[in-house]
């Protein structure tokens, strides 16, 4: 599981240090830096692969832009030469980088100055190697290359292979209907949404054949959905589509447990958003191929509050269930978001993240103190936030 995460000198984060558990919900102000908290794993992960460019950081969600754009800049400070990232997982392994581009007349691909990689006993790659070997392409990693000759259960191996396959996945309507592309597709479903059906069939098989637990766990999952009586995927809903609609190889198909049983069944073009969005999430938390390590930005979106708290408060045992090192990080802005975090589970964190008069971004780990506990024998936790015993709330 990945634990401490470093980041130096990119975008609005200065300096930052943050410990991770299974559940990372990340809350504050419009531009505050949430999203760029996301962005340092995928640069981390893009890195892990051997190369940091426009391409690889696409491919994990991360936004591309220059090296204005990626490189802190406040007024009065100096602009660092290199953006410096790190992160360790538990029991010891460690991988940390630097990366080098030219403000003026910058590289397609990032540069590395350093890099390390340490599965807890010895260092696979070391931090000065780049200054020490002139020959080397300071353009590919090393550690990507040393991974293919680690044994599968080494740690340092399982963490590269954690940070490669992160990935920041942003779902939008369109790509969840199956009716406009993803440009970024993977399993099991694509970063906007995309193939959501094919990723949903191949999880109800794989909790059909865990039974019961799997079953159960399915049951979880339809229970959000209250209007829904059962979820099938079909290549068979051209009756149900009109021609005009564009529509993929496969289609989800409802049935709505209060219409006539003649017309009771709705495709994901017809059904409500909020489903797809349970769904969505559902099948990258539960999916058996599905990354270990991933993030969800803007969680909360076309979700009803309540309907928002039950989510969240699956989203712990979900991860659990397929494997107890797996973790989510995502932002979110609706207040109910909160009231569905348990912080009595050391392993659920709640992060509220602002900017210093300096405009450097800052995140606290906002725990349960008896001031705050005392709190909320009055107030739910969404409650406190909108009053502002929690921080992480725009100055207007």
């Amino acid at each position: 599981m990945l634990r401490t995460l470093t980041i130096q000198g990119f975008k609005s984060i200065a300096n930052l240090e943050l410990e991770l558990g299974r559940v990372n919900c990340f809350i504050g102000a419009n531009g505050v830096g949430k999203s760029n908290v996301l962005e340092a794993l995928g640069i981390l992960g893009a890195a892990a692969s051997g190369v940091v460019d426009d391409e690889s950081l696409l491919r994990r969600g991360v936004r591309a832009g220059t090296p204005r754009l990626y490189k802190t800049s406040f007024a009065g400070l100096r602009t660092p030469p290199h953006i410096s990232m790190g992160i360790t997982a538990s029991p010891h392994a460690a991988y940390r980088i630097s990366l080098l581009n030219p403000l003026d007349a910058p590289e397609p691909a990032w540069a590395y100055k350093t890099e390390t990689l340490n599965d807890g006993e010895r260092d696979i790659v070391s931090a000065g190697v780049r200054s020490q070997a002139k020959s080397l392409n300071p353009k590919a990693g090393l550690a990507a290359l040393k991974r293919v000759e680690l044994a599968e259960d080494n740690p340092a191996a399982q963490l590269m292979q954690t940070l490669q396959d992160y990935a920041i996945y942003c779902p939008n309507t369109p790509a969840l209907r199956g009716i406009a592309p993803d440009p970024q597709t993977r399993a099991p479903v694509g970063l906007n949404g995309g193939r959501l059906a094919e990723g949903f069939a191949d999880l109800q098989r794989a909790l059909h054949a865990d039974n019961p637990p799997g079953e159960a766990m399915l049951d979880d999952i339809l229970t959000l959905i209250d209007w829904v009586d059962e979820v099938e995927v079909s290549q068979h809903a051209s009756t149900l589509l009109s021609n005009q609609v564009p529509r993929g190889k496969w289609m989800l198909k409802f049935t709505d447990r209060f219409m006539n049983a003649n017309r009771n069944t709705l495709t994901a073009y017809d059904a409500s958003e909020g489903a797809l969005y349970i769904l969505f999430c559902a099948t990258l938390c539960l999916a058996e191929y599905g990354p270990k390590v991933f993030a969800i930005d803007n969680l909360d979106q076309a979700l009803n509050p309540r309907l928002l708290s039950r989510l969240v408060s699956h989203l712990a045992a979900w991860l659990e269930h397929r494997d107890p090192d797996q973790q989510l990080l995502f932002t979110a802005h609706n207040p109910a978001v909160l009231d569905g975090l348990d912080l009595n589970d050391p392993e659920v964190r709640l992060f509220a993240v602002d900017r210093t008069q300096q405009g450097h971004t800052s995140v606290r780990r906002i725990v349960l103190s008896e001031p705050l506990r005392q709190l909320l024998h009055n107030y739910p936790l969404s409650r406190l936030w909108m009053m502002g015993h929690l921080g992480a709330v725009p100055n207007v």
